[in-house]
């Protein structure tokens, strides 16, 4: 570890190739992306997934539509430029950073207006480059910054994936485990299975056996007792999108988990960085929350587990109220006890 989630190879002409990750644990697969509309699937199935990673997967799929546009002009460029950052933004709607990265984009191609179309498409493939370059060190200081919080031998209980498959290459929350490890503190994690799709069991645990993280695999309904027994030193997830005030939506039982750790006088952690915040909505009432297929609850692979037309009610996220979270860990610094106030004067105001 870490592992090399995504990555672009070759010049303006190359290819994107990034782990399919719905095909682990059992095959470790680089799938390659040629086209916005590959990229587009590979966004909304979850071959790439978590919010840093749809971001810069979102930018060099901006590279991919128009390095073929035929505009001899600008403003034609533009317009296909529009096109196609308007087309990936419908692949998934909660995940703040895909957004963040498509405008990224677009201002990136207006801020070198005066160029020829051809250089204006090369200055694009290095702002999506640079895009990942960021999000690697930014989530090594985000893990330096989130190991300050653990003590020598903690156990931490996460969810979902929030690894370096979710990022560039080392992850927000188990960024945090992955620099306390190579601190020399002994640390080790519970994870989540997280149902439905199972990115705990399947993802989370993968990467930490990688990184020789000692990993316990437990069903998301025994997070309770594992509280409880006193297993547990602190509660770290990540985050899709975070509200102005500190609201956090994150993977669908990150709420529950904040209301278990309350409870138990467990510290709950969120790892993100900045790009994360949505500084434009006030609160978590006000995040998108994408809703998935039935299948994903209906059915096991090609079994059906549940009788044919039973509603299903499938929200991919939650948001857990600020309330809930000690602290926020960004690559700025940690916001302790997030709030408005707070989280402007580390972020300043325009996050």
């Amino acid at each position: 570890m870490p592992v090399e989630t995504i990555r672009w190879v070759g010049g303006l002409d190359g290819r994107v190739e990034l782990i399919d990750q719905t095909r682990l644990p059992v095959e470790l697969v680089y799938a390659r992306i040629d086209t916005p509309e590959q990229m587009w699937e590979a966004i909304k199935v979850l071959r790439v997934r978590g919010a840093p990673a749809i971001g810069i997967a979102a930018a060099m799929g901006v590279v991919l539509g128009v390095r073929g546009s035929a505009a001899q002009d600008f403003t034609s460029f533009m317009a296909d430029l529009e096109r196609v950052k308007d087309y990936l933004a419908t692949s998934r709607p909660t995940a703040v950073n895909l957004f963040w990265a498509l405008d990224r984009m677009a201002e990136t191609a207006e801020s070198h207006r005066p160029l020829p179309v051809a250089e204006v498409k090369a200055r694009l493939l290095d702002e999506a480059v640079a895009i990942l370059e960021e999000d690697r060190e930014t989530c090594r200081a985000i893990g330096r910054n989130g190991a300050e919080l653990l003590s020598d031998g903690d156990t931490v209980l996460t969810h979902c994936n929030a690894g370096g498959l979710a990022t560039g290459d080392y992850g927000t929350a188990l960024g945090v485990l992955f620099a306390a490890h190579e601190q020399g503190k002994r640390v080790a994690a519970y994870a989540d299975e997280t149902r439905p799709l199972l990115q705990g069991a399947r993802l989370t645990t993968w990467e930490l056996r990688q990184a020789g993280i000692p990993v316990t695999l437990i069903c998301d309904s025994m997070a309770a007792d594992v509280m409880r027994e006193g297993r547990v030193n602190a509660v770290i997830v990540g985050a899709d999108r975070i509200a102005a005030n500190g609201d956090v939506a994150n993977k669908v039982g990150t709420y529950g988990l904040s209301v278990l750790a309350r409870a138990h006088e467990v510290p709950f952690y969120v790892a993100a960085p900045a790009s994360t915040f949505d500084l434009s909505l006030p609160d978590g009432s006000r995040i998108p929350i994408e809703q998935r297929s039935p299948d994903e609850i209906t059915r096991w692979a090609d079994r059906v587990i549940a009788p044919d037309g039973i509603d299903v009610y499938n929200p991919a996220f939650d948001v857990t109220p600020a309330d809930n979270v000690t602290a926020i860990i960004t690559e700025r610094g940690v916001i302790t006890a997030p709030r408005a106030d707070r989280i402007a004067q580390l972020l300043g105001s325009t996050g």
